[in-house]
């Protein structure tokens, strides 16, 4: 385990020391799983990144042309009016 000197803002500080309080835990606890979240996202963007460098446009479009042109089944199938730009 190692040991660091953080300075932060108070205002910062008394938010930490409230949550942490809530959620029952310690603010060192708690700052250790901030941390761990940021550095799961950076790597996971960096991983992904690296997966879709060896993707290949025609492998997809070949895997895409063993799929079945057929309706989707009704629990598949989008309301009318609920494209808005969200989802896949």
């Amino acid at each position: 385990m190692s040991t660091i000197s953080l300075r932060i803002p108070e205002s910062l500080h008394r938010h930490l020391k409230e949550l942490a309080k809530q959620e029952g835990t310690s603010i060192n606890h708690l700052i250790t799983t901030a941390v761990a979240e940021k550095l799961s996202a950076l790597s996971t963007e960096d991983y992904l990144a690296q997966r879709a460098s060896r993707g290949s446009r025609e492998k997809f479009e070949t895997a895409l042309s063993r799929v079945a042109d057929a309706e989707p089944e009704p629990y598949d199938k989008r309301e009318a009016g609920s494209d808005k730009g969200e989802g896949v």
